[in-house]
């Protein structure tokens, strides 16, 4: 019951967020604002979460996990209440950047807490679960933006609820503290030496998560499409990580997980190309493309992962992680800014295709490490996990255990 409070928790709060992703762009494009600016919103969002990278280890060694949480969590109402007050371009930047903060801070947290309290006989099984409740509460907060009034601030009112809602399961906790976490290091080098697909899969992985499921409501709202049509659409994608990573992941656990990631990542470009020939069509179709185009890309985020921990020593786990964490930010901080300046010169539909681009080059990088690299031994690899890259890394590198402290 313990773990399911944080588990409860975090599914609550994705319902207000996947609400908030969806209504930030329809209401903007309700009120007359340019494209550009739901961009900059985004890119703001991916601004507060970089930092939330950076922050998230010295707060939680001078606070605590449990109020660290209630603080990011504080965070989140905060920003949702910025949202609700008015209708404001550099406001909602400010509201989203503080939102980014704080989202990525509660999830290395609850995270972080997780893995401390659970065994390795279930840790796979609990982490699971974890990201499967976070994808269906993004996916049902976005199908509820079809009820909303947009013309209203009722939508982020419910986004408050929610996320006030979700401080309840964990201040009724009884989990214990965890011990002081020891923040990896960042080392660009060495983590190149260690892995080089792994490093340039979430590099690869934090562009086309912010370009895709960024970037598709802001392009769907300036296509045209309704108000339900686009929460319809943005509570439909999340399926496709659930339909993809599991039976990625057991291809990838049974051979050469470079041969998967290349399937996905030209998976992900084919897609790109099918989103501009059926651009603008019917709902249906559009659905049908985005779900297997979401859902390929968020499987290089979990098999980025796990073939960056195949190829890594037990002692270089924390330093690899930490730096997969940071590259993942990065691109996803540098992505948006780019979509929002190609979409202030060629349009919303800019995003399709610096998503294909980021496909096809991390495609084209794989294969060339397939041939210049030996496969990491069948015996030596480690098991998949189904992630999502709307979240951050698993934390339990790089917030070591006690085993990985010794």
């Amino acid at each position: 019951m313990a773990i399911t409070s944080i588990i409860l928790s975090m599914a609550l709060v994705a319902v207000g967020n996947g609400l908030l992703f969806a209504y930030i762009p329809v209401r903007l494009g309700a009120e007359g604002f340019a494209p550009t600016w739901a961009g900059s919103i985004l890119t703001g969002l991916s601004a507060g979460g970089l930092l939330g990278c950076l922050l998230t280890a010295p707060l939680v060694r001078r606070v605590g996990h449990a109020r660290s949480y209630l603080l990011f969590s504080g965070l989140i109402v905060l920003a949702n209440a910025l949202v609700a007050v008015t209708v404001d371009g550099p406001t909602w930047i400010l509201s989203r950047a503080l939102y980014g903060f704080a989202i990525t801070g509660l999830f290395i947290v609850a995270q972080s807490w997780l893995n401390d309290v659970v065994g390795n006989a279930i840790r796979g099984r609990v982490m699971a679960i974890f990201y499967v409740a976070y994808v269906v509460g993004l996916g049902c907060g976005a199908f509820l933006l079809r009820f909303a009034d947009i013309q209203t601030p009722q939508a982020p009112i419910f986004g408050i609820i929610f996320a006030a809602l979700s401080i309840l399961p964990v201040g009724l906790t009884n989990l214990a503290q965890p011990p002081a976490p020891e923040g990896g290091s960042v080392a660009w080098t060495k983590a190149w030496r260690i892995s080089p697909v792994g490093i340039a899969g979430m590099l690869a992985v934090g562009g086309l998560s912010m370009m895709i499921a960024g970037f598709a409501p802001i392009h769907a709202t300036a296509k045209g499409y309704s108000q339900a049509e686009v929460a319809t659409l943005m509570s439909a994608m999340p399926l496709g990580t659930l339909i993809f990573q599991i039976p990625l992941g057991w291809i990838s656990d049974r051979t050469d997980r470079r041969y998967v990631m290349i399937g996905a990542a030209t998976l992900v470009a084919i897609m790109g190309v099918l989103a501009i020939r059926f651009d603008g069509a019917a709902l249906l179709a559009i659905i049908a493309i985005y779900v297997v185009w979401g859902g390929a890309s968020d499987s290089l985020y979990s098999l980025s992962s796990a073939h960056g921990s195949d190829r890594a020593r037990k002692d270089e786990l924390v330093t690899l992680s930490s730096t997969m964490l940071f590259a993942w930010s990065v691109a996803g901080f540098l992505a948006p800014g780019l979509g929002t300046v190609l979409t202030a010169l060629y349009g919303t539909q800019s995003f399709i295709y610096v998503a294909i681009a980021i496909a096809v080059m991390f495609s084209a990088f794989v294969f060339w490490r397939v041939l210049k690299a030996s496969p990491v031994p069948a015996d030596e690899t480690g098991s998949f996990a189904p992630m999502t890259a709307q979240a951050p890394l698993p934390v339990d590198l790089a917030f070591p255990g006690e085993e990985e402290r010794k």
